[in-house]
């Protein structure tokens, strides 16, 4: 079972002025698909605090995904794919590309997503939107294909190609 971390990018939120909703549904989503949620946070809209916390997310709680939504915007205050980049040491640009590709199918205002993934050491970093709709968009799509990449991560597979059938 892997290990998931929650980040919410909120200043509201991280004030008690604004209930998490998309954390939660994160939350609620990932258990039904059989990962083990650890911990949810809500921090400001600040750089360098959310690139401190996906570290300690990363590092000292040893998790395998840390999934963050907020601040993926053209916002002023939207800072989280610059904070991942910040922490990441390889990135993963198929996974923000097919939730923009998958999330265009329903709104023309996708391509304004900044979201971005990758990896710091062996822990997936991924943004996602703000809005607990766009949260359940996105997870739909990339939850089949999350599993296989997170085993591949950790160790625990090692090919994605399937063996060559030999003839009797």
């Amino acid at each position: 079972m892997f290990k998931v971390g929650v980040l919410v990018a909120s200043d509201k939120g991280s004030k008690g002025q604004r209930v998490d909703k998309s954390g939660e549904l994160i939350i609620t989503m990932m258990k039904e698909s059989g990962y083990d949620a650890k911990e949810k946070i809500i921090v400001p809209d600040d750089q360098e605090t959310i690139s401190k916390e996906l570290i300690r997310m990363s590092d000292a709680l040893n998790l395998d995904l840390v999934l963050t939504t907020g601040g993926t915007g053209f916002s002023p205050r939207d800072w989280t794919p610059e904070a991942t980049k910040a922490v990441i040491e390889r990135e993963v640009p198929g996974i923000p590309e097919a939730m923009r590709a998958y999330s265009m199918t329903i709104t023309p205002k996708a391509m304004l997503s900044r979201a971005t993934a990758g990896i710091r050491g062996k822990c997936l970093i991924i943004n996602l939107p703000g809005s607990p709709k766009a949260v359940k968009e996105n997870l739909e799509c990339i939850l089949p294909a999350l599993k296989h990449g997170l085993e591949i991560l950790v160790g625990s597979a090692t090919d994605c190609a399937e063996p060559l059938k030999t003839q009797d």
